[in-house]
C-alpha cells in the first residue's frame, strides 16, 4: 500500500452558473520514502492539490487515503488532528511567530498535541540540531536570514515526526544561493528517508526531485518517473 492513494480527485468551484474544476480527475499514489515535485505555472491547480494531499481541504468528488486512513469525508476537527500527528508543512513565507523565540516557535506543533514541556523542549532542539540551527534557539525569528528562518520552518515541520512534509514554494523567498542550500537540507532529509513533496512552478528546482509531477489546467500532465527509465509519458 502506497503511502498516500488518491483515487480520481476531484475539486469543484461554482462561480454563478458557472462550473470551475481546480482539479479534475486526478489519480496519484506516492509512496513511503519518496522525494517528488508538483509543478506547474499559476492556476494549474498544483496548490489546491497540495491542499487537498495536506487535509487542509477536501476534495469535491474522489476518495483520499493516508498512511492508511481513509480522509475525503473527515470533519474538519478529524482532519486537523491527523495533520497534527502526520504532516508537516514549509511554506514560502517561514510563519514563524515573530513575538515567540526560534526554540517556541519549533514547539508549537506539540503544544497543540499536548506534549509535556521537558519533552517539547528536548524534541525541539533535537530537530534545530538536525537542521543546523541549535545555536539559534534564544533568537527571535526577525533577527535571523531568510535561509535561517526557512531551516527553523522545517525544523518546526519535522519536529512531531510526520510521515510526510509538504514544501510550498520554499526557496521563493530566498536569494539564489540561499534556496540552493535550503534543496541541499531536502536532499538530506530524503536520503534520510523522509517523504517529501515540493510544490514548485520552477523547473529548475523541481529537477532536483527524483519524480517530478506535472499540473496544467487541473489534471496531470506529465509525469518524469526514474522508474521509467528516464522517459518522460503522457
Amino acid at each position: 500500500m502506497a503511502l498516500v492513494e488518491l483515487r480520481n480527485i476531484s475539486k469543484i468551484y461554482y462561480v454563478g452558473d458557472e462550473e470551475i474544476r481546480a482539479l479534475d480527475d486526478i489519480t496519484l499514489d506516492i509512496q513511503s520514502g519518496e522525494f517528488i515535485s508538483i509543478i506547474g505555472p499559476s492556476g494549474s491547480g498544483k496548490s489546491t492539490l497540495m491542499h487537498i494531499l495536506g487535509c487542509l481541504d477536501s476534495p469535491t468528488k474522489g476518495t483520499i487515503q493516508l498512511d492508511g486512513t481513509l480522509l475525503h469525508n473527515a470533519s474538519p476537527a478529524q482532519l486537523a488532528a491527523f495533520r497534527n500527528r502526520k504532516i508537516g508543512f514549509v511554506f514560502q513565507f517561514f510563519n514563524l511567530l515573530p513575538k515567540l523565540n526560534v526554540l517556541q516557535n519549533i514547539e508549537l506543533p506539540m503544544v497543540y498535541s499536548s506534549v509535556p514541556a521537558r519533552e517539547r523542549k528536548e524534541r525541539a532542539l533535537n530537530a534545530l540540531k538536525m537542521v543546523g540551527m541549535d545555536n539559534r534557539a534564544k533568537h527571535r525569528p526577525l533577527q535571523l536570514s531568510g535561509g535561517q528562518q526557512q531551516r527553523a520552518a522545517i525544523a518546526r515541520a519535522l519536529v512531531n515526526n510526520p510521515r510526510i512534509v509538504f514544501a510550498d514554494e520554499p526557496t521563493g523567498n530566498l536569494d539564489s544561493r540561499t534556496g540552493e542550500a535550503i534543496l541541499d537540507l531536502f536532499l538530506q532529509l530524503s536520503r534520510e528517508g523522509r517523504t517529501i513533496v515540493l510544490v514548485t512552478h520552477d523547473p529548475e528546482i523541481a529537477a532536483v526531485t527524483p519524480r517530478r509531477i506535472e499540473i496544467r489546467d487541473g489534471k496531470i500532465a506529465k509525469t518524469l518517473d526514474p522508474k521509467l527509465a528516464g522517459l518522460e509519458t503522457k
